[in-house]
Order: C-alpha cells, then sequence, then structure tokens
C-alpha cells in the first residue's frame, strides 16, 4: 500500500470514529489540544499522526492504534460488540446476521 493511500485509510477511519461520538472537527481538536487543521489534514491524509497525538487521539475517540493504523479492532471492542448481539430479541439478530453475510460475501 502506497503511504498516501495508508494515510487516507487512517483519516477515514478517524474521521468515521469521530463522527460515530458526535464530534466536530473542531471539538476534537480541542479536546486533543492540536489546531483544527491538524484534525484537517489528518482526516484527509494530507498528513502523518505525530505519535504523541496518536496516542491523544485514541483516547480521546475510544479507540486502539491498531484500529487507526491499520482498522484492526481490539478484543474488548469485539467482545462489546458480540454482548451487544447477544442480547438482541431474535428477530433482530437474525436481520443482523443477514446483513453481515451480505456485506462478507460482497467483500469476498
Amino acid at each position: 500500500m502506497a503511504k498516501q493511500d495508508f494515510l487516507v485509510a487512517m483519516g477515514e477511519r478517524i474521521a468515521g470514529s469521530r463522527k460515530q461520538l458526535h464530534l466536530t472537527q473542531e471539538q476534537l481538536a480541542e479536546k486533543m489540544n492540536v489546531n483544527l487543521q491538524t484534525i484537517s489534514c489528518i482526516e484527509l491524509g494530507k498528513k502523518a499522526i505525530r505519535p504523541e497525538n496518536l496516542a491523544n487521539l485514541c483516547l480521546c475517540l475510544g479507540v486502539s492504534a491498531d484500529y487507526v493504523l491499520y482498522g484492526k479492532r481490539s478484543e474488548g471492542q469485539m467482545k462489546e460488540t458480540v454482548m451487544k448481539l447477544s442480547s438482541l430479541p431474535p428477530e433482530a439478530y437474525e436481520t443482523v446476521r443477514k446483513l453481515i453475510d451480505l456485506l462478507y460475501r460482497k467483500d469476498s
């Protein structure tokens, strides 16, 4: 994977995580004590993130560095998802299972 492609994919994961928390770029920048332009450039894949900012970003977004860098979910995230799935009513569980099957086939 080319460096630029890596940075763009990483930026997309950061933006997606930020949006899941309903944070604006400005709010995330404030939490991280960096400027808005830094967040914007990182999310667009225009510049790499410094190690100290990566650690801070992971804390602010509640994600692992493995997820930000490589898209790999942590064991804790997976366990949380499994717990949520196990508490769904049977009809909802079946809908989610079918959706997962559909997405899995699409990526294969």
